[in-house]
C-alpha cells in the first residue's frame, strides 16, 4: 500500500481520510450555498480524483445532502463536519473542504468564484481571479 500524500479528517475525529494524490489549486466559492454550508463567507475546495480519496475510517459516519441537481456535499453526521463535495457531471473528480486536511499544503488558491454573490461584511484583499459567477 501507498503512503498518503496527506491525511484529513472532521472535527471529531471519527472519519478519517487518506488523500493519494496531490490536491489541486485551493479555488474560494464565495456562492450562497457554499456560505451556509460552510457557516462563514467562503468555502475552500481543492479538487483531486475521486480514486485518490480514501476513507480510512468512520465510513459509517458519511452523510450527504444534495444541494443541487447531482451535487452532493459530504459530511460527518456525527459533527457536522463538511468534507467533500462531488458532482454527477464530473464522476472522477472530488472537491475536497481544503480546511479539512492534516499538515501544511503545497497547493495554494488560485482563485474566487461567485463574487457577485459574496457577504456584503467580507472584503477581498488579494490579487486571484476572480470570477462573478464559476
Amino acid at each position: 500500500m501507498s503512503i498518503p500524500h496527506y491525511t484529513a479528517s472532521c472535527l471529531c475525529g471519527g472519519v478519517q481520510l487518506a488523500l493519494m494524490a496531490e490536491p489541486g489549486p485551493i479555488a474560494i466559492c464565495h456562492c450562497a450555498m457554499c456560505r451556509k454550508a460552510q457557516g462563514g463567507p467562503f468555502s475552500t475546495n481543492a479538487r483531486m480524483p475521486a480514486s485518490a480519496l480514501n476513507v480510512t475510517q468512520g465510513a459509517e459516519l458519511l452523510a450527504n445532502y444534495e444541494s443541487s441537481p447531482g451535487h452532493h456535499r459530504v459530511f460527518c453526521k456525527r459533527c457536522g463536519s463538511p468534507l467533500f463535495m462531488t458532482n454527477a457531471e464530473e464522476p472522477d473528480v472530488v472537491s475536497v473542504r481544503a480546511g479539512i486536511i492534516d499538515g501544511p499544503l503545497r497547493t495554494r488558491p488560485s482563485s474566487h468564484y461567485y463574487v457577485g454573490q459574496m457577504a456584503n461584511w467580507w472584503r477581498i484583499d488579494d490579487q486571484l481571479l476572480r470570477f462573478e459567477t464559476e
